[in-house]
């Protein structure tokens, strides 16, 4: 819970909380001391907008099942901004939830697995619903990409590139084709545009100094092999 910013947890007629426990917990045990302890499902739920179920088994069939179970993700997906409480409910390792508590919730989620063996370990089903809530809500950073222009400006510099080494003339457009398929499926970022733009920048600069063609005529005329 505390991995995934979660802190308000409710326990129903728990077993007794002791020394295990504690250690367990290790920096999360605020969460456990300050856990409620009830002895109903309602007490557990008062003052809850929402309620989500969990369950091992898999409700695709809408007329045999009251609630249609829905992985974590599409879950998180579906609450990420609705305003209120919502309540995870999760059941026993042993037999799980009662059909009509199920019925009284709002969601039911189910976590994909092996068909042969569906049930996980309570720590287990509630580590992935935890992250996918929290994964939800995560800003994700991303480079800025290169604009339209600063492209363009990249497939004009290519262009001359292949002026300068006198390239065949009838690859050109092939190869200028090629090379706009590569960049538009690469959406190179600013930095990537910058970085490409002064290694071709300074390789027309050494070919026009006449650089290259110099280590060139030492072999003969032909470039170096590669190992």
């Amino acid at each position: 819970m505390k991995n995934f910013g979660l802190d308000e947890l409710v326990l129903v007629r728990p077993c007794a909380i002791g020394e295990e426990a504690t250690k367990r917990a290790m920096h999360a045990n605020d969460v456990l001391t300050n856990a409620k302890r009830v002895f109903t499902e309602e007490e557990a739920l008062k003052g809850v907008d929402f309620v989500a179920a969990t369950s091992g088994i898999c409700t695709s069939n809408e007329k045999r099942f009251s609630r249609i179970a829905m992985p974590p993700k599409e879950f998180a997906e579906k609450v990420k901004d609705v305003e209120g409480t919502i309540a995870l409910l999760f059941g026993r390792e042993d037999f799980g939830l009662d059909k009509e508590l199920i019925r009284r919730c709002d969601f039911l989620i189910t976590i994909p697995a092996n068909p042969e063996y569906t049930i996980m370990n309570i720590s287990h089903a509630a580590a992935v619903v935890f992250y996918e809530l929290f994964a939800s809500n995560v800003v994700k950073w991303e480079p800025r990409k290169a604009t339209e222009l600063e492209t363009e400006k990249l497939h004009e510099y290519f262009a001359m590139l292949l002026d300068l080494i006198e390239y065949p003339k009838h690859k050109k457009t092939k190869t200028k084709v090629m090379f706009r398929r590569l960049v538009a499926r690469s959406a190179p970022s600013t930095w990537e545009f910058h970085t490409l733009m002064g290694i071709l920048n300074d390789t027309m600069r050494n070919l026009s100094d006449g650089e290259v063609p110099k280590r060139r005529k030492k072999n003969g005329g032909r470039p170096p092999k590669l190992r």
